[in-house]
């Protein structure tokens, strides 16, 4: 059985750092490109960023980049999101998905709020 579980959301002040974690179980984890996603309230899922097979690159939207940092430990099964000097504009659900030789899994999710 494929899962994808998100964990280490919650509560931050602005400036804060947060890093969130998916682990994964059920699939071959090494052969699947890494993704981060989220959606804020309101707004439709935005692409954050990826990691690729091997960590050989990492690759980000333009506007996270400088803040955000995606690694991985494929001993582990465990995709991971370093988030940064973070703003109030980060608050979203996060996700990750997978992509790979069985097509896309995505997780359920986890909560980033940060407010003062």
């Amino acid at each position: 059985q494929v899962q994808l579980v998100e964990s280490g959301g919650g509560l931050v002040q602005p400036g804060g750092s947060l890093r969130l974690s998916c682990a994964a179980s059920g699939f071959n984890f090494r052969a699947y490109i890494m993704n981060w996603y989220r959606q804020a309230p309101g707004k439709e899922r935005e692409w954050v960023g990826v990691i690729s097979v091997n960590s050989y690159s990492t690759n980000y939207v333009d506007s996270l980049k400088d803040r955000f940092i995606i690694s991985r430990d494929d001993a582990k099964s465990t995709l991971y999101l370093q988030m940064n000097s973070l703003k109030s504009e980060d608050t979203a659900v996060y996700y990750c998905k997978a992509h790979g030789p069985g097509g896309d899994f995505w997780g359920q999710g986890t909560a980033v709020t940060v407010s003062s």
